[in-house]
């Protein structure tokens, strides 16, 4: 059985671990929970949006058995918010091994950064786990084909928390599109248009006392500790993440996707983007970027800011309601223009509406948030072994179009086709970053 070499997220001391250090036994379960089973699970990164997802699964009957993140701290504070829901303490872990060799788990939750999303999902395949991932699932266009193929070899449900497949709302647009009473559809307008403001690095200093900073930093190159980056700036960095096409867009284009069918992987993009707002702040990605696909039969453009104050998510009050957002100002909606008809698509709870000539709408629905259903459809296929609605090979697409829309930014803000076949830009330095360098001890193997 082939593994991640030498070295595994969260281990104490220098991390390094031997080939062995997924045990075999482990790799070869493979027994699906029962209907009456409780289904036991693990988190392995224990920040903000894992405690929730994880308190959604503990809620939809899931067990917790353990926890796992590097730092006490994360640890006590995911127990504090999670023994809400939940009686019995977990084990407590810093060690991402220990939880993968435990007989008793049978998935686990990665909710780690970014830039740890594939390797332990991996590894997690080859311990016979399941894995609900977050998005984006992975850093750079290579790791999230090992992901696919990770999951297919082990036979492992895998669901990436793009929950928005998941939905009531969403599943009926995406019936509405396909019903054609939009007309033929010749453009997609996906929209991430958030506010923000300027990112500074502050000064490096020491790790606190027992984080292995070192680990953390992963596949990533060596680079001074910063309480900025551990605290979310490293969404900033081309190193850990994809800014936040990476992070928030990737939602949007995921969703977009399915309402037009999960075409598949587009076969160019053209990109221009930049530090235009904050030109001397300390990010390296965008703040202004704006990406266009070619799908052969349609073009999808994603237009993203960070600095419109006025720009605004879908409320809470919106979502958990039966009102729509004020389109113009809606930082995450999707525009769907076709030959008869105007769709407009809010994000997360957002809702629907169907226009006609002179604005007039012809049809709606209203949304509500759509993360327990994906939550109950991830216990659903650990017990049915039926594929997710967000499955990894489904997600790959989204994933793939979004590394693209960077790629040509990063590289000079240019145009490049894609070979989805070979998996080759027509661009030397694009095919550079398909697979960039990873740090030695953390490589994932080639197959």
């Amino acid at each position: 059985m082939r593994r991640l070499n030498r070295r595994a997220f969260l281990g104490e001391g220098s991390g390094i671990v031997a080939a062995g250090g997924i045990s075999a036994h482990a790799s070869a379960r493979n027994r699906a929970p029962g209907p009456n089973d409780r289904i036991n699970l693990a988190m392995i990164g224990c920040g903000g949006r894992g405690r929730y997802v994880m308190r959604g699964l503990i809620e939809e009957k899931a067990n917790l058995l353990a926890l796992c993140d590097l730092r006490q701290d994360r640890l006590d504070e995911a127990w504090k918010f999670l023994s809400e829901v939940q009686s019995t303490p977990p084990r407590f872990s810093k060690d991402a091994r220990e939880v993968l060799n435990t007989k008793d788990i049978d998935g686990v939750v990665v909710a780690t950064p970014d830039h740890w999303h594939a390797p332990l999902a991996i590894m997690a395949c080859q311990a016979g786990k399941d894995v609900y991932v977050e998005k984006p699932h992975s850093r750079n266009i290579w790791e999230s084909g090992r992901m696919v193929e990770a999951a297919r070899k082990y036979g492992r449900i895998v669901q990436v928390g793009m929950q928005n497949r998941s939905g009531a709302y969403t599943l009926a647009a995406r019936d509405y599109v396909r019903s054609g009473k939009l007309g033929k559809i010749g453009l997609v307008k996906v929209f991430n248009m958030k506010s923000g403001g300027p990112f500074r690095l502050g000064p490096s200093s020491e790790p606190p006392a027992g984080f292995n900073w070192d680990v953390w930093l992963g596949s990533t190159p060596k680079r001074p500790y910063h309480d900025d980056i551990f605290e979310g700036g490293w969404h900033k960095f081309w190193d850990f993440s994809g800014g936040d096409m990476a992070d928030d867009g990737i939602h949007q284009l995921d969703l977009a996707l399915m309402l037009m069918g999960d075409p598949g992987v587009p076969r160019s993009v053209r990109t221009v983007g930049g530090r235009y707002v904050y030109p001397d702040d300390d990010a390296e990605v965008p703040d202004v970027q704006v990406s266009n696909w070619d799908f052969g039969s349609f073009l999808l453009t994603f237009e993203l800011t960070g600095y419109p104050k006025y720009m605004m998510k879908t409320s809470g009050t919106i979502r958990r309601n039966d009102l729509l957002p004020y389109w113009t100002h809606n930082a995450t909606r999707i525009e769907i223009y076709g030959s008869e008809l105007m769709m407009t698509v809010g994000r997360h709870g957002g809702g629907w509406i169907v226009q006609q000539s002179g604005g007039g709408i012809v049809d709606k629905m209203y949304g509500r948030p759509c993360d327990e259903e994906h939550y109950r459809d991830f216990l659903q296929s650990m017990r049915s072994r039926k594929p997710p609605t967000a499955d990894i090979s489904i997600a790959h697409a989204s994933n793939l179009m979004m590394h693209m829309g960077n790629l040509a930014q990063r590289v000079g803000n240019v145009s490049l086709q894609f070979d989805a076949a070979k998996i080759q830009f027509d661009n030397p330095k694009a095919n550079q970053l398909i697979k960039p360098e990873y740090r030695r001890g953390y490589e994932i193997a080639e197959v």
